[in-house]
């Protein structure tokens, strides 16, 4: 009980002790009023800096608004009063702040950062020049505290008194409002904003409050400041001073309550004795800003954490996982089984259609999903399966087409919105708040569909029935005795078990799951199968998933999509014996252009690129398992595979983007891990992404300039303009043209071409035939054809029967390893073969 008030004490024992210890050491009893009413500020706009990670550049505008609307106030309404002008200022920033903030707050980051240095640079211009209410230049004077409740306030430790109990007042609002459901949703907001609206929160309402409740402290602080130096100026809104208090905060420990309030004492005391010795005293106190922000980033808080750490008492600790009470899942929780009504249709998706640009993600799918049902949404790479999980969970509006749910359309509406419908949804990657605990991750979600959500005054930790509801979840999922790691500690496994349980925090009426098998161990791939499986007996899912074994094992129903379409909607024999879902996976067999030499035999040649027990991992997640394969002097290598088994991470891995953990590249002799991807690129690999990578706004000439300019270095065939004109002659006629204007094809091949400039010896090709149509793909490939006497290149495509008549040799991946290796021609003549090794 005492640590849970031990703000509050430390507070109320400053506040006793500051004046006499600022009097022991030469300052004033006014001094000791500045500080506290600094620190007011600096707390108030903590709320936004440190709890919601909004940064405030213009921060004393409210400041600044406060002094003046209070000085204003009592000159021409209340003379001579202190209480109703204070009122009056505080209902105005009140006014002020909500409707700015409705404003500011639609922009994020740097823009909503600038949007408040903009403000608070207008509020400055305002006070300077409207020399008939403010004053100007010679502000507002003769300001008078007058009497309050009778007590006359005209001496210093009447003032500081007062000045005192409002702060303390303060602080402990402050700190039931940071402890309250609405200050759990800010630190959410702070941690990843994107999870909380898909968890049902409106977080602009919440950064609109939070605004507000922080412009109003701030406008008390400067009401109170005005009184307290009888005088109002536009000083406070100058930038400068918004800066000051961002210092304060920043050196004090933004991610701590009292931190900010230490900030302001360390300020006063440094402005007061620096200033004695020098008139530059604020730029030393700008370079230690700087300083604290390299050296100390949680602030002087961190400092005397460190300091006193020796001394403290640790319990040891364990790995994040080692606390689970259970390997195996729970029941299923009641509030989600009565969260289901049953029966019907419950999710319909209509003929929905979206388009990215030129790029047409999504045309009219078609589908529905029956109750209490696992039904799989499954397709190849650019099918258009997570654009249609977006377009149902409102991350983007379709530009036709309906979604239902329960009959009730919800298409265009925003995230939160229809989380609150009753649809929830997790992400294909891990998508929580890794700086918060797996309990706290999970209440969060709880919490979203409770009453008091928006109650600014309960302490969010006390509401038993969100705490019963949070245990419950937890059990389910068997996380039972991590609760309190953090959520971005966990393993892997563990991450993607709590990204679904943040999902049914929600009680959805269907729920989205978005690749949860992804990246998983073989243990863990059946238990969250398992998981999902039981999960679908009580309320309906739609799964995207790659593993297509594990998907038909599983699911009751299965739609297939192939380039934005629904190629097939029925049962899971119908996708499995359909010809034309075999075509996507594994292509028909059939040869529709033809190599020039396609006999030709590279066994003999020196090997150029070397890979050797290979290890990847994204974070935690190991992506590549001990992958060897070589590519030798004018090969093409086919890297083949179904959707998620590591192509695309293996040409990342070779170029140096995603750094192998184990294992070894050579490169024509030279070792090529741990090397930046630059240095990669200078020996002589040349690398085109998937989605092309083009500088939009930059001619075809300028593209090809930069791929040349730091690759001049002798490794590898010399790639001059005039040379790589010769196997795309077409873009001679548009080196002029932005390469954001011209056409799909013609962008492939601007970055086809800007890979090979300079000295280039290894091309890796990411999808080159991708959204292509028939006449362009075939001049793609003979250029491909004819690169193969000059270059070596590895190719990663889903048009296997291209890519398999394109090439010499063929690796197949899947989950991560190596599972064949051998010439191409018989996978592309055999059919039979490709479904043995490619199929199921």
């Amino acid at each position: 009980m005492i640590m849970r008030h031990l703000n509050l004490l430390v507070v109320l024992a400053a506040l006793i002790v500051l004046p006499f210890l600022l009097n022991a050491i030469g300052l004033t009893t006014g001094s000791a009023t500045d500080v506290v009413l600094l620190a007011v500020a600096a707390l108030a706009l903590n709320l936004l800096v440190g709890y919601t990670g909004l940064i405030s550049f213009g921060h004393g505008v409210w400041f600044g608004l406060g002094a003046y609307g209070a000085a204003l106030a009592q000159r021409h309404l209340f003379e001579g009063q202190m209480l109703l002008p204070a009122l009056a200022a505080l209902a105005l920033t009140a006014i002020v702040a909500m409707g700015l903030g409705f404003l500011i707050l639609r922009r994020r980051g740097v823009y909503f950062s600038l949007l408040t240095l903009a403000l608070t640079a207008i509020g400055f211009t305002v006070a300077f020049r409207w020399t008939s209410v403010t004053g100007g230049e010679n502000g507002i004077g003769n300001v008078t505290r007058g009497n309050l409740f009778g007590a006359d306030l005209g001496g210093d430790w009447a003032y500081y008194t007062v000045v005192a109990i409002v702060a303390f007042a303060v602080v402990f609002l402050l700190q039931r409002f940071v402890r309250s459901p609405i200050g759990t949703v800010l630190v959410a907001v702070r941690e990843n904003e994107e999870r909380a609206r898909f968890l049902g929160y409106p977080t602009t309402s919440y950064k609109v409050i939070c605004f507000t409740v922080s412009a109003g402290v701030t406008a008390l602080a400067g009401v109170m400041f005005v009184f307290q130096h009888r005088f109002a100026s536009a000083d406070p809104m100058l930038p400068a001073f918004s800066g000051e208090l961002l210092a304060m905060v920043i050196i004090g420990g933004m991610r701590s309550f009292l931190g900010p309030a230490l900030g302001a004492l360390f300020y006063v005391l440094f402005r007061e004795f620096l200033s004695q010795w020098t008139p530059d005293w604020l730029l030393y106190f700008g370079l230690l800003f700087v300083a604290f922000i390299f050296f100390s980033p949680t602030g002087l808080v961190g400092v005397a954490g460190r300091l006193l750490a020796p001394f403290r008492r640790e319990e040891e600790g364990t790995a994040a996982m080692a606390g689970r009470s259970a390997a195996e899942a729970g029941p299923l929780p009641a509030f989600l089984q009565s969260a289901n009504p049953g029966g019907g249709k419950p999710l319909a998706v209509d003929g929905v259609a979206k388009s990215f640009g030129p790029v047409q993600a999504v045309r009219g799918a078609s589908f529905t999903v029956e109750d209490r049902a696992l039904h799989a949404l499954i397709g190849p790479n650019g099918a258009g399966k997570t654009s249609v999980f977006n377009l149902i969970s409102g991350m983007f509006p379709p530009d036709r087409g309906a979604v239902l749910l329960d009959g009730e359309r919800i298409d265009g509406l925003e995230p939160h919105a229809v989380c609150r419908r009753g649809l929830a949804r997790s992400f294909q990657i891990t998508n929580l708040f890794p700086g918060l605990t797996v309990e706290e991750n999970l209440r969060l979600g709880v919490q979203a569909t409770h009453a008091s959500r928006l109650n600014p005054w309960v302490d969010a930790a006390s509401i038993a029935s969100v705490n019963a509801e949070t245990e419950e979840i937890a059990r389910f999922l068997g996380v039972k005795g991590m609760e309190k790691a953090e959520a971005g500690a966990l393993s892997y496994g563990g991450q993607r078990l709590l990204d679904m349980g943040l999902a049914l925090t929600s009680k959805p009426r269907v729920l989205l799951l978005d690749e949860p098998l992804a990246g998983l161990a073989a243990a863990e791939r059946e238990r969250v199968g398992n998981l999902v499986k039981q999960l679908s007996g009580a309320l309906p899912v739609l799964l995207v998933e790659h593993d297509i074994d594990r998907v038909f094992q599983l699911a009751d129903a299965v739609t297939v999509m192939s380039n934005g379409e629904v190629l097939v909607d029925g049962t899971v024999e119908d996708a499995r014996s359909d010809a034309r879902v075999q075509e996507v996976y594994i292509g028909s067999g059939a040869a529709a252009i033809s190599r020039t030499d396609p006999e030709a035999d590279v066994a003999d040649r020196e090997v150029l690129l070397d890979v050797a027990d290979v290890d990847t991992f994204y974070g935690k997640s190991r992506i590549l398992s001990d992958i060897s394969m070589a590519v030798r002097e004018g090969e093409i290598v086919a890297l083949l595979g179904r959707n998620g088994a590591g192509k695309s991470t293996l040409l990342k891995t070779l170029v140096g983007i995603a750094p192998p953990a184990n294992g070894s590249v050579t490169l024509a002799g030279e070792g090529l891990a741990g090397l930046a991807s630059a240095e990669i690129a200078r020996r002589g690999m040349g690398y085109v992404p998937q989605g092309r990578g083009l500088f939009h706004g930059m001619t075809v000439r300028q593209n090809l300039e930069l791929g040349r300019l730091k690759r001049l270095t002798g490794a590898g065939i010399h790639w001059s303009e005039e040379r790589v004109l010769e196997f795309f002659p077409r873009l001679g006629e548009r080196l002029d043209v932005a390469a954001d204007h011209l056409s799909g094809g013609e962008q492939q091949m601007v970055s086809v071409a800007r890979a090979l400039m300079g000295d280039t010896r290894l091309l890796l090709l990411d999808e080159p035939f991708e959204g292509l149509s028939p006449a362009v793909t075939e001049e793609l490939f003979h250029a491909f054809d004819r690169l193969r006497k000059e270059v070596a290149i590895v190719i990663v495509d889903h048009h296997l029967d291209l890519v398999l008549n394109l090439s010499d040799s063929a690796v197949v991946l899947e989950r991560g390893q190596v599972i064949h290796r051998g010439a191409a021609r018989p996978l592309a003549s055999d059919y039979e073969l490709r479904r043995e090794i490619l199929w199921l």
